[in-house]
């Protein structure tokens, strides 16, 4: 499957973005689906995840409240819904698909499908 992230953008603090992820060459259903970001000179970090049936999420703390992700399967789509963006925010978000692992995982080699970024920057 292929994966094309979108709706990056410059924005201030406080402010909101919606990130797509439209799969093509498969269907999304079949895959727990995640979002990463990377900021310049750090390591990928794992942002939140979603189930197959999209009823279980998950998130790391620094996101939790602001952040949502959601899917819509039928669409082959994934969104992460940022709202009360942060400077600290600002990073490279990656989407990306897991065949084997639980959506619980953090880890990125867990995720076998990587879509390019969209590059996300929050002015203060």
């Amino acid at each position: 499957v292929q994966l094309q992230a979108s709706g990056g953008g410059l924005v201030q603090a406080g402010d909101s973005l919606r990130l797509s992820c439209a799969a093509s060459g498969g269907s999304i259903g079949g895959y727990a689906m995640a979002w990463f970001r990377q900021a310049p000179g750090k390591k990928r970090e794992f942002v939140g995840s979603i189930n197959r049936s999209g009823v279980r999420k998950n998130y790391v703390d620094s996101v939790k409240g602001r952040f949502t992700i959601s899917r819509h399967n039928a669409n082959n789509t994934v969104y992460l819904q940022m709202n009360d963006l942060k400077p600290e925010d600002t990073a490279v978000y990656y989407c990306v698909a897991t065949s084997y692992a639980t959506f619980m995982s953090h880890a990125p080699q867990d995720y076998n499908y990587w879509g390019q970024g969209t590059q996300v920057t929050v002015s203060s």
